[in-house]
């Protein structure tokens, strides 16, 4: 198989591996309620949404299109229920985060400086998991699994922007690839010594 058919197989396992990973999240937060999600974090989803579709009609790609705008509509419809609107300060903390990392760059030095700029968004909407996991408390909560689908979803991100010669993208994702991957580990751990914990010790009776 030809390397620009590797590129281009990689991007649209990662829009399906994205899509799916963003409806179990929309899926789990209707069974579970709401309660603890940030109404802040997830508007600035939805503004990480925007721009990357704005940024894949610039590009011409519509893998990067279809990356975002398949679960656009889930992010804008978890945003609806949290009703930042009631939080005014948080929100317009996000919209402001939003302008002066990706659209005051993207609009002064181009798209390339815009997706530079969401590397930041990226760790910074994990700092939360990371903080909640090197704490020496729990893991609840946590899903292994979704951040580890997180990371080799980037990881295939990666690939395909590679193969298209888009760097300013590649190290954006790279980078919340990999701050994706020490979550999923430190979760495992934590989960396992939860585990541990938690299971029976056995005395022997002599």
């Amino acid at each position: 198989m030809r390397l620009v058919d590797v590129g281009a197989l990689m991007g649209w396992l990662a829009v399906a591996v994205g899509f799916f990973g963003t409806a179990s999240q929309w899926w789990r937060l209707r069974r579970d309620g709401l309660e603890g999600v940030s109404g802040a974090t997830w508007s600035l989803f939805v503004y990480l949404g925007a721009f990357w579709i704005s940024y894949g009609v610039a590009a011409r790609s519509w893998t990067i299109i279809l990356g975002s705008l398949l679960i656009f509509p889930l992010q804008i419809g978890v945003v609806v229920r949290l009703r930042p609107w009631r939080a005014t300060r948080a929100s317009l903390a996000s919209l402001a985060f939003f302008v002066v990392s990706f659209l005051v760059p993207a609009l002064v030095w181009g798209w390339s400086a815009g997706v530079y700029g969401t590397t930041v968004a990226m760790v910074v909407t994990r700092i939360p998991q990371l903080v909640d996991l090197v704490r020496p408390t729990h893991a609840a909560g946590v899903s292994t699994g979704m951040w580890l689908l997180n990371a080799v979803g980037s990881a295939m991100w990666v690939v395909y922007y590679a193969q298209t010669h888009r760097w300013a993208a590649l190290t954006a994702t790279l980078v919340s690839g990999l701050v994706s991957a020490v979550i999923a580990g430190l979760a495992a751990w934590r989960h396992r010594e939860a585990a541990a914990t938690e299971s029976p010790s056995w005395v022997a009776i002599s």
